[in-house]
């Protein structure tokens, strides 16, 4: 009977455990789509969806500049820099409670102030669960060597 109480139990953690990690893998998987999607958006100047995406508060650090969601609605609406194919390259996700870091290696090709620009960029990306949506809180270019690996 006791070892029946113990194997009981211990199956009873192993699938807590099973579930966890299976919601952890789907809710990385939700956010690396959402990701993706908003890369087409930018890239679509989809300024409709990408402000439904977008948190009231959220900042977007370029390399020339920082600046609020109107200001990156305005650029993206307005053709400033247009966000033509981001080549995502790897993308490693961790989820803690409500918040989600992405970083995403990409190639960017872009036209920025009416120039081609081609850009080897870490993109950070910090989303919040607000009711059954993520919200995009902040994204941050960081330009670096084609040879930069992101550690899993």
């Amino acid at each position: 009977m006791k070892a029946s109480i113990i194997g009981l139990f211990l199956f009873l953690i192993t699938a807590q455990i099973s579930f966890a990690q299976n919601s952890t893998s789907k809710t990385e998987e939700q956010i690396k789509d959402l990701s993706k999607q908003k890369w087409q958006w930018m890239a679509d100047k989809n300024v409709e969806k990408l402000a439904a995406l977008f948190d009231n508060k959220s900042k977007f650090v370029h390399m020339s500049g920082t600046w609020k969601k109107n200001e990156e609605l305005d650029i993206i609406k307005t053709g400033s820099i247009w966000y033509k194919n981001a080549d995502v390259h790897d993308v490693a996700v961790e989820i803690v409670d409500n918040t989600a870091v992405v970083w995403s290696r990409i190639t960017l090709t872009a036209v920025v102030r009416g120039n081609d620009a081609l850009n080897e960029f870490t993109v950070t990306e910090v989303y919040n669960k607000q009711g059954k949506d993520w919200k995009l809180l902040a994204l941050t270019f960081s330009s670096v060597r084609d040879t930069h690996v992101i550690k899993h």
